[in-house]
């Protein structure tokens, strides 16, 4: 846990401090993506390394609403649009758009004068399928490094679609499906928006997608026209159709049905050609939901936080870069990333 002061003449105690259970605000008593059962915590989003069954209050963004009651079942949890300030406490807390899937928020505490943030996964890259990012002053930043080094630099959204869009084209050429590995919450449909109006047959989904996109559809959020492959007769010519499964469908008896494929992968982590060839995918597709090193470089600075804690991810490069530009740097070892390493 981070040290709180002691002494009449030490510094203020931290407003959120490290625990086993998750980040912890004493003057609110709640934690913020708690990872053991706790009485009371926020979730940032869905993904299940940050929203976890148990708890006794959940609090979240309305857009996160139908995701937690998709994926953590029937809780007492409690809405809030962005921007609206509840009192907790001796603390002021409001939710703001992290962008990095639907609903996905940023958790801004007030004690007194001192502001803290907590990013939770964001991105800043325009993305119709969420909630832009919104750019937060504040005193003490608690932030992801999942890309935190500098050779991590995304190309755009609209450049992969073009190469997604060219691969299909030759699949079709070969006569074999083109199967786009993609995680099933918020990569998925970033896709299919990526997609809509782009190609001639509607989009194959494996089952585990099915839920995910009906919720986006029902935020009004345009997709590509899709099929669930469930749906689609055996005997069917899948040459040049596009498929979106999630990883875990990678050589499992249900590809055997595609007959001949191309296999793809859409994550940040296939910017380096080793990753592609470990997971022995034909091709990879940069498109990450998290900040690139830029872009998380960019909101430190840009929040004029004099100290930053960093969370799951590659610290090693970015807190001695921070110290060297005199920002107060140091990792917080925290239990969010091991779905994402394996999804991303």
């Amino acid at each position: 846990m981070l040290a709180a002061s002691a002494s009449a003449n030490a510094p203020p105690a931290d407003v959120i401090t490290l625990t086993d259970k998750g980040l912890y605000c004493t003057a609110g008593d709640f934690f913020i993506d708690a990872w053991k059962p706790v009485h009371r915590t926020f979730v940032t989003h869905g993904h299940s390394d940050h929203a976890h069954v148990g708890m006794g209050e959940y609090y979240c963004s309305t857009n996160s609403e139908p995701i937690l009651r998709w994926r953590l079942g029937e809780q007492n949890i409690h809405a809030l649009p962005f921007g609206q300030t509840i009192t907790m406490g001796e603390v002021q807390v409001s939710l703001h758009p992290a962008g990095h899937i639907l609903g996905s928020a940023q958790v801004r505490v007030q004690q007194g004068d001192a502001v803290w943030v907590f990013t939770g996964d964001f991105k800043r890259e325009p993305d119709p399928t969420c909630e832009a990012f919104e750019l937060l002053r504040c005193d003490t930043l608690i932030c992801e490094a999942t890309f935190a080094y500098p050779v991590y630099a995304w190309p755009t959204m609209a450049h992969e679609v073009e190469r997604i869009e060219r691969w299909v084209a030759h699949c079709k050429e070969q006569g074999k499906a083109a199967v786009l590995y993609a995680y099933s919450l918020g990569k998925a449909q970033r896709v299919l928006a990526g997609l809509a109006g782009k190609l001639d047959a509607p989009v194959l989904l494996h089952g585990a997608m099915a839920r995910g996109t009906d919720i986006y559809r029902q935020a009004g959020i345009a997709l590509a026209a899709t099929e669930m492959v469930a749906d689609v007769p055996t005997d069917t010519d899948f040459a040049g159709r596009m498929v979106l499964a999630p990883p875990s469908a990678q050589d499992s008896a249900w590809l055997k049905r595609f007959k001949q494929v191309e296999q793809g992968f859409a994550s940040g982590w296939m910017l380096l050609r080793g990753n592609r060839r470990r997971r022995n995918m034909q091709r990879g597709f940069v498109i990450s939901d998290h900040a690139d090193w830029q872009e998380l470089v960019d909101t430190i600075t840009e929040s004029g936080a004099q100290r930053v804690l960093a969370t799951h991810g590659n610290t090693d490069a970015l807190i001695p870069y921070l110290q060297s530009l005199g920002i107060q740097a140091e990792r917080l070892r925290t239990a969010y990333g091991d779905e994402e390493e394996a999804a991303e």
